[in-house]
């Protein structure tokens, strides 16, 4: 069995730890799901992972296993013998729960939640998240430590969420509030072409729509030919596109071609036989 391992942090972070949620899985079961939830923090640059007696013990191979690379938030968890001892140094606590309580605590969405952390994190507070265990949640008694209740907005009939699938949703809300931006791109694209190569693409896509009657009526072909140029415009071809839809305008004409030819042949042959036959 792996033993515990000094905290590490991933280089390519780019969010402070000190300054994101702490996760509080309070009696976790599975070694999985343990590694299930490090993996989506470290999806949303959570690491700091707080574990309330884990019913197998800690640590577990499997959680590592679980995580798929994602290690730093189990080699820096740390393990508690009750939620109050887990809580005690943070200034916030969020439940989250499906199941009424009796306490008067209020109850929001991750959304709302994930904007009441940024705050008390923008003042210098630690604040936490608890989830309980994956068969019977969060006790009564746990929920009276926090501040406000957790609620995943499902569907009533079913309303039963895998535990790392619950940590992923408020995680992923809090990602939000810190980076709300969309990530880089995969790849650089490639510039657009130039609008000598767009001119060349529009003449020889329209000599072709001249050839087979498309401009019709004839006093309707500048507007439509406008309408063309705009949509190409839009698509803002790279070079390598322009000589693609350039190469398809001229398999599309070719083809026309090939099809005149047969109708012409097929013309030609009906009045052979007429004359063969008035002869």
């Amino acid at each position: 069995m792996r033993a515990a391992a000094p905290r590490t942090q991933n280089p390519q972070m780019t969010l402070s730890s000190s300054t994101a949620p702490t996760i509080i899985l309070s009696a976790p079961q599975l070694a999985e799901n343990i590694g299930a939830v490090a993996r989506v923090m470290a999806n949303f640059g959570l690491e700091d992972l707080r574990l309330v007696n884990p019913r197998d013990g800690w640590p577990q191979e499997r959680a590592w296993a679980s995580a798929s690379g994602a290690d730093w938030p189990l080699n820096g968890a740390q393990v508690f013998g009750s939620v109050a001892e887990a809580v005690a140094d943070l200034k916030a606590v969020l439940a989250t729960t499906a199941r009424p309580r009796e306490l008067q605590l209020p109850v929001i969405t991750p959304r709302e939640a994930a904007a009441d952390l940024a705050s008390r994190v923008a003042v210098g507070q630690k604040v936490g998240l608890l989830f309980g265990a994956e068969r019977a949640g969060l006790e009564t008694a746990d929920v009276a430590l926090c501040q406000a209740v957790v609620t995943i907005p499902v569907d009533p009939r079913f309303h039963s969420l895998n535990l790392a699938q619950a940590v992923a949703l408020t995680a992923y809300e809090w990602r939000l509030t810190q980076d709300a931006g969309p990530p880089p791109r995969f790849r650089d694209a490639p510039p657009p072409a130039d609008q000598s190569a767009m001119m060349g693409l529009y003449g020889h896509l329209e000599s072709e729509l001249d050839a087979a009657g498309f401009f019709h009526p004839p006093e309707k072909r500048p507007s439509m030919i406008q309408n063309l140029r705009s949509a190409l415009g839009r698509a803002n071809f790279s070079d390598q596109e322009v000589r693609t839809f350039r190469g398809v305008v001229t398999a599309l004409s070719r083809g026309r071609g090939r099809v005149l030819d047969k109708l012409a042949r097929q013309k030609a042959e009906r009045e052979a036989g007429g004359d063969l036959e008035g002869a």
